[in-house]
């Protein structure tokens, strides 16, 4: 556990490529499986059936996984000590500049800079006159941000020590805030885009926004604002709201095609 956690210490830039790697090559297997599915007219007869089953399979994996993180936090559970050895190791091995960086990327998943982004791209759907894609966008954020302050005050974990002064954080920690926000955000404005873009721009716009969510997620946690207990659950969470939102738009897509 400890040489665990000092190795991501010692090298934080080299994991994080490691793991975003490895995620972005999942999506784009998953991707393919489902064009090749789409090739083969799996989906054409029972679209909103499927839309509805995939949905939540998501959702019940995701919160399975949360519920299983929520019950492995405490400090005698093993993922609560490897949270705390891998952030003492963060505190003392990061160099200023690595702090540097993160400290700058983070603001990515920022209360307002993800506030700003929708309002921007809400008052842009509603200008072109696409009111239910402005909904369903308004809806995604707003409840992600109503669900993790539910959440947070439900478990109300202390977040580790930072004293770095790259990054200040307060309120509680569990889950995190910046990643289920960042994967509902950049993960919904992939969906909208995909919307009003060539079908092969869709897995690039599919691959940034998980990029991006999975960078403003480790931020959090080389900066020790975080627990890496808390990315995880933020993910779990976002991952489940994000399919409920998605899939509820197509469903009503769907059912507005077919009336």
């Amino acid at each position: 556990m400890n040489d665990t956690a000092a190795f991501v210490a010692d090298h934080p830039l080299l994991v994080f490529a490691t793991l975003c790697t490895g995620m972005l090559l999942l999506m784009g297997l998953a991707w393919a499986l489902i064009r090749r599915l789409r090739a083969l007219h799996f989906f054409d007869r029972r679209e909103l059936a499927w839309h509805l089953g995939l949905g939540f399979c998501i959702v019940l994996a995701t919160l399975s996984a949360f519920l299983a993180l929520a019950d492995e936090i405490g400090v005698d559970e093993e993922l609560g000590r490897f949270d705390e050895a891998l952030a003492g190791e963060l505190s003392q091995r990061l160099q200023a500049q690595t702090l540097r960086i993160f400290g700058a990327l983070t603001h990515l998943g920022d209360f307002w800079t993800l506030t700003a982004l929708c309002v921007v791209v809400a008052m842009l759907l509603l200008r072109q006159g696409h009111h239910r894609l402005a909904i369903a966008w308004v809806v995604a954020l707003a409840g992600n941000g109503l669900l993790n302050r539910a959440l947070k005050e439900l478990f109300q974990r202390s977040r580790p020590l930072h004293e770095h002064g790259w990054a200040h954080a307060n309120g509680w920690s569990f889950p995190s805030g910046h990643s289920s926000g960042s994967l509902v955000a950049y993960g919904m404005l992939a969906w909208v885009l995909m919307r009003f873009t060539p079908r092969v721009l869709h897995l690039p716009l599919a691959l940034a926004a998980i990029a991006t969510a999975l960078l403003v997620g480790y931020s959090r946690i080389v900066l020790q604002v975080h627990w890496f207990s808390d990315v995880l659950a933020g993910f779990m969470l976002g991952s489940a709201w994000l399919a409920v939102c998605i899939a509820g738009a197509e469903m009503a897509r769907l059912r507005g095609e077919t009336t």
